[in-house]
């Protein structure tokens, strides 16, 4: 059957079960409500989701801190801010025994302008151009500042324990704080937390722990990690593989790999080799690499459309988990149509405004996808056919109103 390896369920090294081998992965919602909290179109969202049969659903980045958003509404889990929708958040998300992880992040330097004036990252290195039109260069972070982030981590990790969601992710790829500190190219420190490998990989093993320590031992942490930069000087394969094996080592759960950043964005399929389209996995090749060095369950996320491309990668033992995500923003149910063995491909596209430098300058896919989610936040049905040309003009707009006035 079609549906023959997606439907198994998997238990995870803390003992937590996921009823079958599909994965929602991380898209940022930025539908926050003013003092950085989450509302009932989360709830409406994830419920959608959970129904649409997901065996896993991990949330959009949510922020541990309030002064470094990625975008102008993303939820912020830290001391001060009470958020008394995070448990029906969480219980919309778990209805027919979905798991909801909340995915923890810092954006570190890839904090917009218009809301940071001096972002803060490993090192004053500011994004390469067209981007540094959008993100102001970095402050170095002091020693008690990257502490702090830690605790923060920790804490955030906490509150979702405690108002019900079922797991945590630490956000540690496509560039933002975590990849930054893991990459020779963004992070050029001359402490502890920076030179070889092992002292970039500190401030990643350093969250997981403290976070450890704050759940327990049979509550999910998982992370998503790049299998590469794709970057020349940037973070490798091979760098990948020895972060991957230590964190397996300490106890990681779940184990997401994904690949690129805003400056060279694998993530999104970009210059993608004909074998690797047939095989539909971005990064299925690393993956089958590094299985054979790690028991840890492995996530694989970015290019799978089918049913046979996804229980081709999970039958080979390359992976345990088929990671989804466009697709689902505008095919809730594809996850239930997928383990029905229904004959079903995915509708994602390619998209442009028909305007190179616009495609360029702005996270296209990004903002596109996130307005599939706010339509389905609303209780509406997502729009395909919704004009991206049309998605980068709201988002110049809301950029243009931001500026004058405080978001916040």
């Amino acid at each position: 059957m079609k549906s023959a390896q997606l439907t198994k369920n998997l238990t995870l090294p803390c003992g937590a079960v996921l009823k079958n081998r599909l994965g929602k992965s991380a898209m940022s919602e930025n539908m926050g409500s003013r003092g950085y909290t989450s509302n009932e179109k989360f709830n409406r969202l994830y419920a959608r989701w959970a129904e649409g049969g997901i065996g896993l659903l991990i949330t959009g980045n949510v922020m541990v801190d309030r002064f470094a958003l990625g975008e102008a509404h993303n939820v912020v889990i830290e001391q001060g801010i009470k958020d008394s929708n995070l448990p029906l958040w969480a219980a919309a998300g778990k209805k027919d025994g979905t798991h909801i992880w909340v995915q923890l992040n810092h954006p570190g330097k890839q904090s917009p302008k218009f809301l940071s004036k001096e972002p803060v990252a490993p090192s004053a290195i500011p994004l390469k151009k067209p981007l540094d039109r959008l993100f102001n260069t970095p402050r170095a972070l002091l020693e008690e500042e990257i502490l702090d982030l830690i605790a923060r981590f920790a804490y955030a990790a906490k509150v979702c324990k405690e108002s019900g969601f079922t797991g945590v992710q630490i956000h540690g790829a496509h560039g933002y704080l975590v990849s930054q500190f893991l990459s020779p190219t963004h992070n050029q420190r001359e402490d502890r937390w920076g030179g070889s490998l092992e002292n970039r990989m500190r401030f990643v093993k350093e969250v997981y722990l403290a976070i450890r320590k704050e759940v327990g031992d049979s509550f999910p942490i998982g992370i998503k990690l790049n299998s590469a930069d794709f970057q020349k000087g940037g973070f490798t394969q091979e760098d990948s593989r020895e972060v991957v094996q230590h964190l397996s080592e300490l106890g990681m759960d779940l184990i997401e790999i994904s690949g690129g950043t805003y400056e060279a964005p694998a993530m999104m399929g970009a210059s993608q080799k004909e074998s690797t389209k047939t095989r539909e996995a971005y990064f299925l090749t690393y993956c089958e690499d590094v299985r054979k060095q790690v028991s840890c369950p492995l996530m694989l996320t970015g290019g799978f459309r089918s049913a046979e491309g996804m229980n081709a990668a999970l039958a080979s033992g390359a992976c345990d988990v088929i990671g989804v995500a466009r697709s689902l923003a505008i095919q809730p149910d594809f996850p239930n149509q997928l383990l029905s063995s229904a004959t079903v491909t995915s509708q994602v596209k390619p998209l442009t405004t028909g305007w190179k430098f616009l495609d360029k300058t702005f996270p296209l896919e990004i903002i596109w996808y996130t307005d599939q989610l706010h339509l389905m936040g609303e209780g509406k049905n997502p729009n395909p056919k919704k004009s991206a040309l049309g998605s980068v003009w709201n988002m110049v707009y809301k950029l243009g109103k931001n500026s004058i006035k405080k978001v916040r």
